[in-house]
């Protein structure tokens, strides 16, 4: 099961994702319900599996523009079918992509968030400074999971046991804080349900960009190029 949690595949991958939709729901909505969804702005879903976080999106950005990207063609496949009316109204684009590598411009989007993913990146501080890269000047990363470190809800004591061997990176509440800090996120908010192992972790990018920021470029590449996908240049992510 850990390659269908992680970068799901085939008929399983299809039943995983679809289950996904359903289990995440709840968490979802008690995440959003902590944020400002821009009216008419850009959004990216960062691992957006099944593409049920992504509907939600839209539907509460009015005439806003909601991409999602995803490393597993399954998930991608699924996440377009579940928005299929939206990504033909022009309204959601869903591809495959990289969280360490990802397919837009410096400063793209007014929100992104990250459902259940960000403990299977693969490089968790490089790559929310990558997701700070497209993220507007003032926009917010919104990071919300089910599971959190520490935490002594069944839940996730029974998941932290076994996060070695699923690959997963598990933080305390403080490490979440450090982590959107390093990457140079301010006003940092985390949040948690811990009777349910809930966490949300906000982060507001800052208007004007400080001199004392660590370095967010990832290794051999600038940041001050289109990349390929981007809104507005050919192609999608």
């Amino acid at each position: 099961m850990k390659n269908q949690f992680r970068n799901p595949i085939g008929w399983l991958g299809r039943w995983t994702l679809r289950k996904m939709n359903r289990h995440h729901s709840p968490l979802t909505d008690w995440g959003l319900s902590h944020l400002s969804i821009p009216l008419g702005g850009a959004i990216l879903d960062v691992g957006c599996g099944g593409g049920r976080t992504i509907a939600k999106l839209a539907a509460a950005s009015g005439t806003g523009m909601v991409y999602g990207v995803d490393h597993s063609a399954e998930s991608a496949r699924v996440a377009s079918k579940t928005n299929a009316e939206m990504i033909k109204g022009g309204r959601v684009a869903i591809s495959i992509g990289s969280v360490s590598q990802l397919p837009f411009a410096d400063g793209t989007f007014d929100l992104v968030t990250a459902v259940e993913t960000h403990f299977f990146w693969p490089n968790l501080p490089g790559d929310v400074q990558e997701v700070w890269r497209v993220v507007k000047p003032g926009g917010t990363l919104a990071i919300i999971a089910e599971v959190y470190k520490d935490n002594k809800a069944a839940k996730p004591k029974i998941v932290g046991r076994g996060a070695p061997k699923l690959g997963m990176t598990l933080l305390t509440p403080d490490e979440h804080r450090d982590l959107l800090a390093g990457a140079g996120f301010v006003e940092v908010e985390i949040l948690t349900d811990p009777s349910k192992g809930w966490i949300c972790a906000i982060g507001r990018k800052p208007r004007r960009e400080s001199s004392a920021l660590p370095q967010r470029q990832p290794p051999g590449r600038s940041s001050g190029r289109r990349r390929r996908g981007s809104p507005g240049g050919a192609g999608r992510p």
